[in-house]
């Protein structure tokens, strides 16, 4: 790609990028939220066709111009999008060959063929999956390697992958990782977008920073003087000294209170998910909350906020000593209790309204008079909490689902700063974003209890529930398992909490 340029209304997202990748080898692209990652691969993946960039980008040396993503794929060029693309009522084989059917005469679709096909492209990745079953039946990581099954139906020589594992788990990682390997050593060339430092060192080949639309520079591995820290100097232009901020503020009394908390899941009678859990949480505390996928975390935390997940939820919850009545959600927001969630897409935001609109969900009281809306209020409100949480956009009239990953979380996060809480929930808070956004959440999360706050902290990333928690948790088969002061938590026990099972 050469000279590479895109712009939206009021934003230069790309500006003269050059990008160079070899055959057959895995190039990470790196870069804050916001830096042009995405932007640059739909260019290169058609979803941006010709014309509505300028530059070129040359295929074999050929000069190319795509018209859409068919053109691209029929370069062997294929993309999988952070957000997977799957119809979940459709089988894994209809999945696969959707838009690419096998068909005899007159275009009929042949079941049999397109059974058997999608058999051996399925194991080529891995999986051992009855294709006839519906996509909606896997998980997520599975329908991760359907994907890239799909991609290699099409005889893919280039596969470009956006934040592949930001929703799996350690061992679906790692074994999307080996796949991508084995698929280096097929001929495929990959590039991979990602934000998880680790994961890129350990596969990539090549390593090329973009910051603010602009390509900085490309790392070679083979050279051996590329680590974790000289990448983020690309990143964000400056060293981070230190990954998480340092304390700061004293710790008062306990101020929330969980006892007792039980949840059965919403619709499968008789599953416990969430069995007599119990935890406490001090003014001006961050207090983590550990535990391997499916051990309970994000359904404790949803029920105890307004019991917006789960069926005959028990169990008290206490403020000051005193116990709450929380029936919905909106009793747990004037009680003082905020849940900023997992996936902010689809519970955290309106993504096709603006952003000052989302940044004052959560507080409408505090921008109306006789409950109507004051907009000037609401522009100025939101305005000071844009600048607040240093959310890059044009202003706060720009819709919010055109904003990145880490501007998208912080406008999440302001939304329930605005409405301040005295007890905050955050389940995953960084997940998906780049280390210079992630530091700037940190710092956000900090100062609010160094002002007194309560904080909840939900995390799949040990380093960052060591790094920030004052205590933690830890949490397995729905059921609190122990608890680690600041001195004593290292990652050994708290796995050892984490897989502790039922006697």
């Amino acid at each position: 790609m050469r000279g590479i340029g895109k712009e939206f209304p009021g934003v230069t997202a790309l500006a003269d990028v050059d990008l160079r990748v070899e055959r057959g080898e895995i190039h990470a692209l790196m870069g804050e939220n916001g830096a042009g990652k995405s932007t640059l691969m739909k260019v290169l993946s058609g979803v941006y066709p010709h014309g509505g960039y300028t530059g070129d980008i040359l295929v074999d040396g050929e000069v190319a111009r795509f018209g859409g993503v068919r053109d691209s794929e029929r370069a062997g060029i294929a993309i999988i999008h952070q957000e997977l693309a799957l119809i979940p009522q459709l089988s894994v084989a209809e999945n696969i060959f959707l838009g690419n059917e096998r068909t005899r005469s007159r275009g009929v679709v042949d079941w049999g063929r397109t059974a058997g096909e999608a058999r051996a492209l399925l194991r080529r990745v891995g999986l051992e999956e009855d294709p006839t079953v519906p996509a909606a039946t896997l998980s997520v990581g599975k329908q991760q390697l359907v994907e890239i099954a799909k991609a290699l139906s099409k005889e893919v020589r280039l596969l470009i992958l956006d934040e592949p594992t930001s929703a799996l788990n350690e061992t679906e990682s790692d074994n999307l990782l080996e796949l991508l390997l084995e698929l280096k050593g097929q001929g495929i060339t990959c590039i991979l977008i990602s934000h998880k430092l680790g994961e890129v060192t350990r596969v990539s080949d090549r390593i090329t920073v973009l910051r603010d639309g602009r390509c900085i520079e490309t790392l070679s591995m083979a050279a051996g003087t590329v680590d974790e820290d000289r990448i983020i100097r690309g990143m964000v232009g400056r060293d981070l000294d230190h990954r998480y901020p340092e304390r700061t503020g004293d710790i008062g009394e306990v101020r929330f209170e969980v006892r007792g908390w039980t949840v059965d899941h919403p619709t499968q009678v008789g599953r416990r998910m969430v069995d007599d859990a119990g935890l406490t949480v001090r003014r001006g505390e961050i207090v983590g909350l550990a535990g391997l996928m499916g051990a309970g975390r994000t359904e404790f935390a949803m029920s105890v906020f307004g019991r917006s997940y789960g069926r005959h939820v028990g169990g008290t919850v206490l403020k000051d000593g005193a116990e709450l009545r929380i029936r919905d959600v909106g009793d747990a927001i004037a009680n003082g209790i905020a849940y900023v969630p997992e996936d902010r897409k689809e519970l955290g935001l309106i993504l096709d309204e603006d952003i000052r609109r989302n940044l004052t969900l959560a507080g409408l009281g505090r921008v109306s008079r006789r409950s109507v809306i004051d907009p000037a209020r609401e522009s100025v409100a939101a305005e000071e909490m844009r600048v607040r949480m240093r959310v890059k956009s044009r202003d706060v009239f720009q819709t919010t689902g055109d904003l990145s990953g880490g501007n998208q979380q912080k406008v999440v996060l302001g939304k329930w700063m605005f409405a301040e809480p005295d007890l905050l929930i955050l389940d995953e808070p960084t997940r998906g974003i780049d280390v210079g956004a992630k530091y700037e959440i940190y710092v956000i999360v900090r100062q609010l209890a160094a002002q007194g706050a309560s904080v909840l902290l939900i995390s799949s990333e040990l380093p960052e529930l060591l790094g920030m928690c004052d205590r933690i948790y830890a949490m397995s088969e729905g059921r609190i398992t122990g608890e680690l002061p600041r001195s004593e938590a290292a990652q050994e026990p708290l796995m050892k909490l984490m897989t502790m099972t039922r006697a």
